[in-house]
């Protein structure tokens, strides 16, 4: 199955938003018990979410940290065949991997990278049974190591997030959210430029995000056409040199080529 481009939270204390979210287009939905639920409502959150998930139409569950007094209700909520997946915010060590997935039932988990004990401990955390997938949470990261908001300035810590998910053999991870929500130019930019690096998708927090996150992680019809190419012209060479576009094919180009085509949806 191929990696969800596109995660759009939704407020745990705002359930009726589930159903609309799906509708629109995300490849996946958040469900936010964390920082969407202001303390004091983070029970009542958790009772409503329970209520609204759907083993039809399961969500990811973003969970409470596991230094907190809600993480383990949290967790066991997590069980629920509603829940495809769980990510765990602030994410810094394979011992809070390993509560949440015991206490999930072994649910995969979204290990969520936004402070510096978590990048520190980067290569380890990607390598922790049942990781599933690298998110970088962007905003809190530049919070506590106190990076202006600035793109320069995340690159370093944006591509070792990428190669620490390649070494481990992960799928591509998740970029960063664009806290824009009407500037449509600034969230195709972000995007592509993450796309760019290496990230295979990236989280929302509106829906008027969803299809511009979509369509920037997903082959251009150009791109789809070049391959269909390159992947033609190598079949028909029967193994010799040939070249597309007045450029020669080699192995690395037709891998390309295979793995746009593979991404193909719809």
């Amino acid at each position: 199955m191929t990696p969800p481009r596109s995660y759009l939270f939704v407020p745990g204390d705002r359930p009726e938003r589930i159903a609309k979210a799906r509708a629109g287009g995300a490849d996946a939905v958040i469900v936010d018990l964390e920082d969407a639920v202001a303390p004091g409502n983070k029970a009542l959150a958790r009772d409503a979410v329970a209520g609204a998930l759907d083993a039809a139409a399961p969500v990811v569950l973003r969970v409470n940290g596991a230094d907190t007094a809600w993480f383990g209700d949290d967790a066991r909520l997590a069980a629920h065949p509603g829940v495809a997946a769980v990510m765990l915010p602030k994410a810094a060590s394979a011992e809070a991997v390993a509560a949440l997935r015991a206490a999930s039932g072994g649910k995969p988990v979204l290990a969520l990278i936004e402070s510096a004990a978590g990048m520190a401990n980067l290569k380890a955390l990607a390598a922790t049974a049942g990781v599933a997938r690298l998110v970088f949470g962007s905003i809190d990261f530049q919070l506590d190591l106190d990076i202006a908001d600035d793109d320069l300035a995340l690159l370093p810590f944006r591509m070792r997030i990428v190669l620490a998910s390649r070494v481990a053999n992960l799928p591509a991870p998740v970029d960063g959210v664009t806290t824009a929500l009407d500037d449509a130019a600034q969230i195709e930019g972000q995007a592509r430029r993450a796309r760019s690096l290496g990230f295979g998708g990236k989280l929302c927090i509106h829906p008027r995000q969803v299809a511009i996150v979509n369509e920037a992680f997903s082959p251009s019809a150009a791109d789809l056409a070049w391959a269909q190419r390159v992947v033609d012209a190598a079949a028909a060479s029967g193994g010799a040199a040939v070249a597309v576009d007045g450029k020669m094919v080699d192995a690395p180009v037709l891998a390309r080529a295979r793995r746009l085509l593979a991404a193909r949806r719809g």
